[in-house]
């Protein structure tokens, strides 16, 4: 199995910026894509990010597109989702997410759901004031 630990949230006014990690343990060898999800109070989980294990292929959000930078460091087997210009509509929690099949695009994860995705961390809460 793999665990993945979230880090790096908490309270930020609008326009600031945030740099959350996920630490991902349990397995010695991941090699498949990554991503970030996050969830508003009474709304859905939602797609944010993406990156394939060699860092060749990322795959943003519209809402996000141009403001959030997804990387990884897999020699320290961390994900980072560096997040610009925030607004209050970036306030959830955010949430690291690996898939449990096979090597996919990163562009995939898009399309991935809070049901069929492999492992899921249990989030770190980004607040962006007004």
């Amino acid at each position: 199995q793999v665990q993945l630990v979230e880090s790096g949230g908490g309270l930020v006014q609008a326009g600031g910026s945030l740099r959350l990690s996920c630490a991902a343990s349990g397995r010695t060898f991941y090699t498949n894509t990554m991503g970030w999800f996050r969830q508003a109070p009474g709304k859905e989980r939602e797609f944010v990010a993406a990156i394939s294990w060699s860092a060749d292929s990322t795959y943003y959000a519209d809402s996000v597109k141009g403001r959030f930078t997804i990387s990884r460091d897999n020699a320290k087997n961390t994900v980072y989702l560096q997040m610009n210009s925030l607004t209050p509509e970036d306030t959830a929690v955010y949430y690291c997410a690996a898939p449990g099949g096979p090597h996919m695009p990163a562009q995939a994860m898009g399309a991935m759901t809070r049901g069929n995705m492999g492992y899921w961390g249990k989030g770190t809460l980004v607040t962006v004031s007004s």
